[in-house]
């Protein structure tokens, strides 16, 4: 039986993809902000368990889970967890940037690395999803096109890294898709949020699942995940 531990399990994609492990049978550990969050979304999967960490502060993450019991086995990372805020770089101010690269870039950057050494061990999987905007930035996405680019950067750098020790690393590019956050995107640019027009979550949790449970002699590097209406 494989563990996962997973960040942006609440809502969306990470939502789809923690409900279709749970339903297959696998543990889950579930990456919540507080404890209160963590509870809440644990309790939708009987019998997974908890690690509290705010991945809008990655220089305390560390701190954190050295006051948690880290699990012993780590088949899968999964970042899935993200925050947007558009605005055209003239009215940029750092706090805005912080935002966007801490909990895009910097906080994956830093549970990677506490977990490496479980994953080392198995011959595990790291899995980013990534953004569009990831691949190509547009006009109000310069922060966090700029987290997504970096992310690309540490998922080819790591794979380069651990490809010796056995472990796999995936980056995972989708196409807008029906969550709460393409609904508070869809409210900066002024448009209506019809989630009918895009990719369900459960698509993208299908890819995630595929690259995840393909043979060892494979590895998914990059996989983009685009509307198909």
């Amino acid at each position: 039986m494989a563990t996962h531990v997973i960040t942006g399990a609440g809502s969306g994609i990470g939502a789809a993809v923690a409900r279709r492990l749970h339903e297959r049978g696998d543990d889950l550990v579930i990456v919540a902000r507080d404890a209160g969050r963590a509870r809440e979304i644990a309790g939708r999967y009987p019998g997974a368990g908890t690690l509290v960490a705010d991945l809008a502060n990655p220089d305390r993450i560390s701190w954190a889970l050295g006051k948690q019991a880290l699990p012993e086995r780590v088949d899968s990372l999964l970042h899935i967890a993200g925050v947007v805020d558009l605005s055209p770089v003239a009215e940029l101010r750092p706090p805005t940037w912080h935002a966007q690269l801490n909990t895009n870039l910097i906080a994956p950057a830093e549970l990677t690395r506490l977990m490496l050494p479980q994953l080392r061990t198995v011959h595990g999987q790291v899995i980013f999803v990534n953004s569009g905007a990831g691949l190509s930035a547009h006009a109000d996405w310069a922060a966090y096109a700029a987290s997504k680019h970096g992310l690309k950067a540490l998922a080819d750098a790591l794979r380069q890294e651990e490809h010796g020790n056995g472990v796999r690393v995936t980056s995972v590019y989708p196409g807008r898709t029906a969550s709460p956050m393409q609904a508070k995107v869809h409210s900066q640019e002024g448009k209506e949020y019809r989630p009918e027009g895009l990719i369900d979550p459960e698509s993208v949790a299908t890819t995630i699942l595929m690259a995840l449970d393909l043979p060892r002699d494979a590895e998914v590097n990059d996989l983009t995940v685009r509307p198909g209406r």
